[in-house]
């Protein structure tokens, strides 16, 4: 039997394999390789949790932004309908002040043609009793006089009391 150098090449290889199972180099290469493949999947949960904490985050934020737009919108609503009310208030009132401005100028304007015509009345009773009187001392005697102012007074009552009902 000869030794050839295939031999030496497979003698040395079975011894080198000896060695590294001697050492513990294939465990020692198999927890290494199981720490990376640890550390990949924790920093893949890591990652998968930072993911589902952003989606969580991005969704409270979207949550918020959407009742915020709500609120705002209700808001503007409001406004408008409290607008809208303020604006038909003031013009009810408007409308009621210029219908009691315009009440009270009738009345006024009332109260001063009475007022006028009561003057131009009393003016006229005045000269008219005055002509009378003039009319009267000139061209009757005292007892045609007595019997007139009787009858003028009379009827100057009677008139007046027609112009006061």
């Amino acid at each position: 039997m000869a030794i050839d150098a295939t031999f030496w090449v497979a003698v040395s290889f079975v011894i080198f394999f000896a060695g590294l199972f001697y050492l513990k180099v294939p465990q020692k290469i198999n927890e290494v390789l199981n720490n990376l493949i640890s550390e990949i999947r924790n920093e893949i949960d890591e990652s998968e949790k930072l993911r589902t904490e952003a989606k969580t985050l991005l969704d409270n934020a979207q949550k918020k932004l959407d009742t915020a737009q709500n609120v705002s919108n209700e808001i503007i609503e409001q406004a408008k309908k409290e607008s809208d009310k303020l604006i038909i208030d003031l013009n009810d009132k408007f409308h009621r002040s210029s219908e009691i401005k315009k009440n009270l100028a009738e009345n006024k304007i009332d109260q001063m043609k009475k007022a006028a015509l009561k003057e131009i009345r009393d003016a006229s009773v005045k000269i008219a009793v005055d002509s009378v009187k003039k009319i009267i001392t000139t061209s009757v005697d005292s007892s045609k006089l007595d019997t007139l102012f009787q009858k003028n007074l009379d009827e100057t009552k009677e008139e007046l009391k027609k112009i006061n009902s």
